[in-house]
């Protein structure tokens, strides 16, 4: 097969204007206006609503090419698209070849009969996004997310463009993706499902080669006149061809031969339309921190007689992975299982990287996902509101260990389910299926991200019964069906959160997996988490700032740095989230002086929030089996519920993400948190002061260790102490019995503690009794140097989540955000430059 990329000499206008203007393919309108000068930046101030405007018009791509002659002289030309965002018409050489109308699909076209050697002429007309969905939305009224736009369910684009709680209305168009043609002779792959089943230390392979456009010999196949569809040794066959005699001798006819490489080197070879192949002494893949990533590259080669006809090449690990669901004392087990181990899930959220998708690459992507397994992730969910992500987005999952858990593209809506609709989303999940069911990351299909709870809560969005009824039939019928016959090794779920469908309980605490937001949106303590005991929590969250320096890509005026402000406010979509923010931080530290610290301040009451949660639930690990909080990242500058800004900025709640999601972890239940109000009187009221201390061991050897206390005043000074060495079996969590301090001052009394492993500390953290804001800190005089790839910080006295930022605000430490007893800590650069270092702890929000 002949691959000929037509990535090259495009040019784009406004559909109406005379001018060409250079393009980018892959690429979208927003970036290529934003290269050539078109349109202003739409993340700065309120520019997103002169972005808005612009996708009101039309817009063409055209680009002029060259065929050679061993492309024309093919049997079959396709013109292939990867991604078309996504109302547009194609035309080739002036002549309509196709309209597509959904980005998350493949878009193919014989194109032979209009190919010309030279000056051919490719043009794409994209229509307006904005208008087609309000068209669609007179017509139907079909609702959903009132952050979105009216009218988004109508069309199959990514639905987080038309505005989220967290995002823009961006929606950009444009060729996302590449665009090649195929020259194509006797045959092709047109996708190979590897299977796997593994017993007695071996693994069997299978292999359904389905191909499409049989020649004229096939292997094994009886000879006829004329055949339509046919199965060849495996190899499904489509499209009529013609054949005079029978060829079965090995070398002749079409067939195709497998090529594994293991991952030291070793090749095995299968030839003459192999149905399998047995792997000895396999290599498996894991998770990250249960063991290593292993990756075969598998290699089909399909002939005809001895020519090379197409190679189809990917990755695989060799695993089992399901969800193991088990009725236990609590309810049901909902755990991710890989070869046969029950795993604690611990990640984020993933959200679109960014609203223009021409700025997403696989450098962006990987910079993403390692620092996600810095983190310590070992998993990651896909959310139903985005796009199906790129090829290398899996292919990092695979090497990172990152298991995925892979929305379908429904999210927060009701869809009317036409036939037409049905026709178009089921290509839509069969092309998605053949494409990422062989990635060892993959972890479960779902079904759509909230609706079926919203729709069992007979919602606002649900108008009628039809729309109940359809829910059911997409995501307890189609799909189901489609997975059955592409992909049946994978787990479905079909919705998130869901306790197995059919509308019984979703959100039930017991069974399946749940989205958990009364902290936040309910205002609830974050001493709430600690009432549930979720077998799988897939969303939880809470709101920050991003840091200064990312706040100034929105504004350069310091007349918009307060929170309140008319610019601060566009770039923070989840409606009263600014008050509820101020209203967290209220009740916990004294109220910040200037706007750079309630920035900070904002961080921090992030980060303790979701550590509250993962703490509690990595304590109860059997019961609880995932903590996937959301969001790990940003699509623009914006205050959300990230992890990771738009900018790459590590914000606090990651630094904490790799304590709390270390396999080795210790953390404190402690009792004596009370209401501000019984505290300002406290010694009126009776009330327990103590810590419970437990060790989460989330690895696949028993632990020795060492765990050791002390009771501080201000001045970090020992007040009492106490240490204790214990075995931590693997994958569990160990309780250590309560220690009470009946005498402990609130105010001014705290505990710290620490894990020790060998004689080093792994893990540590210190807990008040008090709100911070009452807490009567001590200067810690905090200073810091620099020597060699480290910077070397010293305290004082007891110092609060420490905060070290250089002048761009973008260092990478080893950690950051941490606590300190009076002592030096040294904490190893990873990137970026320590020029123009400063240091602030919680003693400095006043």
């Amino acid at each position: 097969m002949i691959k000929q990329s037509l990535n090259q000499n495009w040019n784009m206008r406004r559909v109406g204007d005379e001018a060409y203007s250079p393009a980018v393919v892959p690429g979208t309108v927003y970036t290529d206006m934003l290269r050539n000068g078109q349109m202003e930046d739409p993340f700065f101030k309120d520019n997103e609503l002169k972005a808005l405007k612009l996708m009101d018009e039309d817009y063409e791509y055209a680009a002029e090419f060259s065929c050679g002659s061993d492309l024309l002289a093919c049997r079959r030309v396709v013109l292939h698209f990867d991604g078309v965002d996504t109302i547009a018409d194609i035309y080739l050489n002036g002549e309509l070849i196709g309209s597509p109308d959904n980005m998350h699909r493949v878009w193919e076209y014989e194109v032979k009969s209009l190919l010309k050697p030279e000056e051919n002429e490719l043009r794409v007309v994209f229509h307006s996004p904005t208008k087609y969905i309000a068209e669609a939305f007179e017509k139907s009224r079909t609702l959903g997310s009132g952050d979105a736009m009216d009218g988004f369910v109508h069309i199959r684009k990514a639905h987080c463009m038309f505005g989220w709680d967290w995002g823009a209305h961006l929606p950009d168009a444009g060729l996302f993706r590449p665009v090649f043609l195929l020259g194509i002779g006797a045959a092709r792959i047109d996708s190979v499902y590897v299977s796997q089943e593994h017993h007695d230390g071996v693994v069997d392979l299978s292999f359904d080669v389905e191909v499409e456009g049989c020649p004229e010999m096939a292997c094994g196949l009886e000879s006829a006149e004329s055949v339509i569809y046919a199965t060849v040794d495996g190899a499904e066959c489509i499209d009529e061809y013609t054949y005079e005699e029978e060829t079965e001798e090995a070398g002749s006819g079409l067939y195709y031969e497998v090529e594994l490489t293991a991952p030291d080197g070793t090749v095995t070879k299968a030839s003459g339309c192999p149905e399998g192949m047995t792997v000895e002494h396999p290599q498996l893949w894991w998770p990250n921190g249960y063991g290593p990533q292993n990756l075969y590259t598998i290699k089909v080669t399909l002939y005809f007689d001895e020519e090379v006809l197409d190679v189809w090449e990917r990755r695989i690990g060799l695993r089992t992975m399901t969800m193991h669901q088990e009725k236990d004392q609590w309810g049901e087990l909902f755990a991710c299982q890989v070869n046969g181990v029950d795993i604690f899930a611990m990640g984020a959220d993933y959200i679109p990287e960014d609203h223009l998708l021409g700025r997403v690459t696989p450098e962006t992507t990987r910079t993403l996902l390692e620092k996600a397994k810095w983190a310590n992730f070992n998993s990651i969910r896909v959310w139903g509101g985005g796009y199906y992500p790129e090829d290398w987005f899996y292919d990092i999952c695979d090497e990172l260990g990152l298991v995925v858990w892979q929305d379908f593209m429904f999210a927060c809506a009701v869809y009317d389910l036409t036939p037409e609709f049905e026709e178009n989303i089921r290509a839509e999940f069969i092309d998605n299926v053949k494409r990422l069911r062989h990635h060892a990351s993959l972890g479960l299909w779902c079904g759509n991200n909230e609706m079926e709870e919203f729709v069992a809560q007979d919602n606002e969005w649900v108008t009628k019964k039809s729309e109940v009824r359809d829910y059911l039939f997409m995501y307890e019928r189609i799909i189901p069906e489609v997975l059955r016959e592409y992909d049946p090794q994978t787990f479905y779920w079909p919705s998130s959160p869901s306790s197995g469908g059919s509308f019984d309980h979703p959100q039930d605490p017991n069974r399946g997996d749940v989205h958990y937001w009364e902290v936040w949106h309910g205002n609830k303590p974050f001493t709430e988490y600690r009432k549930y005991f979720f077998r799988y929590v897939s969303e939880f969250g809470f709101q920050s700032f991003p840091t200064m320096k990312t706040i100034e890509k929105i504004s350069d005026d310091p007349d918009d740095y307060n929170i309140f402000s008319y610019v601060m406010e566009k770039h923070q979509r989840n409606g009263s989230a600014n008050g509820k923010i101020m209203n967290y931080m209220q009740q916990t530290y004294k109220y910040p002086s200037d706007f750079r610290t309630v920035l900070y301040a904002s961080q921090l009451l992030q980060a303790d929030g979701i550590r509250y949660g993962v703490e509690h639930f990595r304590r109860n690990r059997g019961r609880c089996m995932g903590a996937i909080y959301w969001q790990l990242n940003d699509c623009w500058p914006v205050a959300s519920w990230s992890s990771i800004d738009y900018c790459g900025r590590l914000k606090a709640l990651h630094y904490y993400a790799k304590r709390f999601f270390a396999p080795l972890m210790i953390s404190c239940e402690e009792q004596g948190l009370m209401s501000a109000e019984k505290q300002l009187n406290w010694e009126h009221f009776e009330f327990e002061k103590s810590i419970r201390l437990n060790v989460a061991n989330e690895s696949m050897e028993d632990a020795r260790v060492t765990v050791r206390w002390a009771l501080r005043n201000p001045a970090a000074e020992i007040l009492q102490s106490g240490e204790q060495d214990l075995t931590v079996p693997a994958l569990t969590s160990v309780w250590m019995d309560k220690v009470e301090f009946p005498d402990a001052d609130i105010y001014s009394e705290y505990v710290s503690y620490e894990l020790l492993r060998d004689g080093e500390v792994i893990s540590e953290g210190t807990v008040n009794f008090s709100y911070p804001k009452y807490f009567k800190y001590a200067d810690p005089q905090l200073t810091c140097k620099v020597e060699g790839d480290e910077i070397v910080v010293t305290s004082k006295a007891y110092a609060k989540s420490v905060e070290i930022l250089n002048e761009n605000e973008d260092l990478i430490l080893s950690d950051n955000y941490f606590d300190m007893n009076a002592e030096t800590k040294r904490v190893k650069i990873e990137s970026g430059v320590p020029e123009g270092l400063r240091l602030r702890s919680v003693y400095d929000i006043r």
